[in-house]
Order: structure tokens, then sequence, then C-alpha cells
């Protein structure tokens, strides 16, 4: 039985919209957090991605037009995540997209939507991002939990928007809508929404159609002097764990999740601009 009659995942939608081309559709509700489960369901996915000599373009976007990928579910246990295998060794999160980064296919990430946190992490790590122009919001706020982000954007960021731009987005934690990525280099481009399927379904089918082995050639090369060394990751996300274990992160996390974070909300829809006021207040409840 092939893998896409054998794959059932809950977190996302798994299409073949030809033998070359497969697209990934996120459909957590409410809002596209990643947790254990997610994280399970896309190792099962890397794991065949990996192998599969088929696949030239992996394309993935959401179900739902306000979120790609919120955040990290921060309520889950992460140690369910942990227990999973990881064959880089490092933990959960990290592998996920170390692994990601270097699959044979050229991965697409179509962000309508907030990518925020380890939403934007993924992004980050796929090869190329195309953005919603008026849909799309990424942003870092970890610095608002007094945390370092765990998935690596330090790494991934600064080969793309520079070194000034890297600090702006990491220190600010605001959001960055699509025109404003585009121009830092956050994203590749911002297309409109009317034609935003569109554009990246097209783009998607012409590079599918490729020879297989000139598409693993051109990778290869760019990623051999573009992609983070691998050492960098287990170190940002140890000290994300430890700042998550913080009085002052958990008295900002339980201050967002009782005005609804990971809920259908107004904290949730505007974190970026909200997260400064909500931490100073939870930050001098704890003194």
């Amino acid at each position: 039985m092939s893998f896409l009659n054998s794959f059932r995942p809950e977190q996302f939608r798994l299409t073949a919209e030809s033998d070359t081309f497969w697209r990934v559709t996120f459909t957590n509700p409410p809002v596209n957090v990643i947790g254990p489960a997610m994280i399970r369901e896309l190792k099962e996915l890397l794991t065949e991605l990996e192998t599969d000599p088929g696949v030239n373009v992996v394309v993935f976007d959401s179900d739902n037009p306000d979120y790609y990928l919120a955040h990290y579910d921060l309520v889950a246990n992460p140690a369910e995540a942990e227990s999973l295998p990881s064959p880089t060794g490092f933990a959960a999160w990290p592998d996920v997209l170390v692994r990601l980064s270097k699959i044979p296919a050229v991965t697409i990430s179509a962000i309508r939507g907030i990518a925020r946190g380890a939403g934007s992490e993924f992004v980050l790590a796929t090869d190329i991002r195309f953005a919603s122009r008026e849909k799309a919001i990424l942003g870092q706020m970890e610095v608002g939990f007094s945390a370092l982000p765990g998935g690596g954007a330090q790494a991934r960021l600064s080969p793309l928007v520079g070194r000034a731009r890297s600090f702006e987005i990491l220190l600010s934690g605001s959001d960055f809508d699509g025109d404003l990525a585009e121009r830092y280099g956050y994203v590749n481009r911002a297309v409109p929404d009317a034609s935003f399927t569109q554009f990246v379904t097209d783009w998607a089918t012409r590079v599918s159609k490729w020879d297989p082995r000139v598409i693993r050639e051109i990778k290869a090369a760019v990623n051999a002097v573009t992609l983070p060394a691998d050492a960098l990751f287990p170190p940002q996300s140890d000290a994300f764990w430890a700042a998550a274990a913080q009085p002052r992160f958990q008295a900002v996390k339980d201050a967002l999740v009782a005005q609804g974070l990971q809920q259908i909300s107004d904290i949730e829809l505007n974190l970026g601009d909200q997260i400064a006021e909500v931490a100073e207040k939870a930050f001098a409840e704890i003194q």
C-alpha cells in the first residue's frame, strides 16, 4: 500500500496534486498551533519525503485564512513530543526543522494568515516563502516571554534579512505584514490575496515538472553554502525550554491563556501588538 493511501494525519491534509507535487494543508482548529500530535505527523511525513524519489515539490498551506501556524502549543505537555524518535538526535522541534530544510523535494510555504513563533520558524526552514500581501503576518514574539526562540530563528533569519533586521524582528516581538516581510527578505515575495493560491499552484506545478535529478543537485549546491550548521540548533532549543520553566515565562503564558490565547480571540489575532503590555503587567505581578 502506498504512503498516500496508508497515512491518515489529523493535524493536516495530504493531497497529491500530481505524482511529483504534494500539498500539505494544516487543519488543526481553532488556530493551527504546533503541538506533539502535529510534530509526530510531520516526522512521519518527513521520513517518507527523505527517501521518496518521485516528489519534486511540497506546498505547505492552511485551510484557515487567518492562521497559518499560530505558534507552539503552550498548554501541551512538551514531554509528549520529546518521546518521539529523533533521527538528528535533537529535541523534537529542531529535529523537524533541520530535516525539513534538507529533504530532496523543494518545499514552499504558502502563507495566508498568522505564522508566529514556531510557525515563523517552520516557514523559515522551508526553501521558499510566498505570502499573501493582505493576509500574511509573521513574527517572533518569544522576547515577550523572556525567552529565546527555540527552533533556530536566529540562525535562519540573519542570512535572509541581515544582522540589523534580525535584531529588529527578534527584539521587538512585533508582527510583520506581507509587504514588510517581502521588503526585508523574510519572504520571497508578497502576492495579492485574490491571486495568491493560483500563483503558488502555478509556480509549484511548473517546478514539479523539472528533472528530479537537477532539482536535487540545485538544492544540494545551494544548501551547501546557505544552511546554518546543525550544531547551532540544540543550544537555542535548550535555552528556550530553560526559559519556559521560569516564573516570567509562565506568568506571561498564563495571562495570555486567560485572555484567549490559542482560541479565536483578539489576543491571538493581535499578539504582536499586545504582548508587550501583557508581559509588563505579568512581570509586575510576580515581583
